[in-house]
């Protein structure tokens, strides 16, 4: 019976692997998506010496990037201070020589992920008593550190939710116990996670990003055509977003449904009126060749179906 119970262990711990990485389960066959996490808003009732937001958004972005199936840019407020250094450069204010910022190279989010945490309870246990150190105490006595949140996918075209998920987690410490004392979360993600609330807030995350791997499938996966040179077709994807060489692709005219009297997006379609074949694949472009009906610059790149 132990060995049974060890084996089902492991094989869980396996499979929870293999989630994280992206092994096999691999969503729109193995195609990156561009994703950025805006912050999450603190709707437990908790405020402490620590900004729990931060600190979620750190762990998200963090888990995220670990996976390797996204390409994870900045948090808003990363983006936001690379504009600021990109309007400077573009003053004339900044000194000449050596490599400079240049505007107009953001890469763009398809995806946002945004959120609520509805209830937080850190534990106590480990802010009393003990030794501190970092905006870390460690305790004599055990500690229970919960949280839930809800996280919503974002199309960030349209603004649509795509997919949400209530995520939850729980972490009981018993004997020595780690909490956060005054100072708390101060960017240190490896520090956060060894803590009881950093453990909770991981496995949180931990369960919605294995959520979001798993819709990938339901999450329409584009591209754009940005020139057409003769029988060659030069698209906006390359092995940043999983591009391979001999992949098909369909292309078309992306049509866009709006309602009149709002501008709301109510649905958007491709009319295909081509086939390409990846010959070339670079870092952030592919050249592909054309092997079917016509192409333009300009056109909406897809998944040959």
């Amino acid at each position: 019976m132990v060995t049974m119970r060890k084996t089902g262990v492991l094989w869980m711990v396996i499979c929870l692997v293999m989630v994280l990485a992206g092994i096999g389960w691999a969503g729109q066959n193995g195609m990156r998506y561009s994703i950025m996490v805006t912050k999450f808003e603190n709707r437990s009732g908790w405020h402490g010496h620590w900004d729990l937001g931060d600190a979620w958004g750190a762990v998200l972005t963090d888990s995220l990037n670990a996976t390797g199936r996204f390409i994870v840019l900045g948090e808003k407020d990363m983006r936001r201070e690379a504009m600021a250094e990109q309007d400077l450069a573009a003053s004339g204010r900044t000194a000449g020589g050596g490599k400079q910022v240049v505007t107009g190279q953001m890469t763009p989010a398809q995806l946002l992920v945004k959120g609520d945490i509805t209830h937080f309870d850190p534990g106590t246990s480990g802010g009393k008593g003990g030794i501190g150190f970092g905006g870390i105490r460690i305790g004599a006595g055990g500690g229970t550190s919960e949280i839930n949140a809800v996280m919503y996918i974002i199309d960030s075209s349209t603004g649509q939710v795509l997919a949400s998920k209530k995520c939850y987690g729980k972490v009981t410490k018993k004997g020595l116990s780690v909490g956060i004392s005054k100072g708390g979360f101060s960017g240190n993600v490896g520090g956060f996670k060894k803590t009881n609330a950093g453990k909770a807030v991981e496995k949180a995350v931990d369960e919605g990003v294995a959520y979001l791997i798993s819709m990938l499938d339901e999450i329409p996966w584009t591209g754009d055509v940005i020139m057409v040179k003769g029988q060659k077709v030069y698209i906006n994807r390359g092995a940043r977003e999983g591009v391979t060489e001999g992949r098909v692709f369909q292309v078309g005219q992306l049509t866009t449904i709006r309602d009149p009297n709002t501008g709301e997006i109510l649905d958007q379609e491709v009319e295909t009126s081509g086939k390409i074949r990846v010959t070339k694949v670079k870092e952030k472009l592919s050249i592909c060749e054309i092997t079917e009906g016509s192409v333009q610059k300009g056109m909406t790149v897809s998944l040959a179906q």
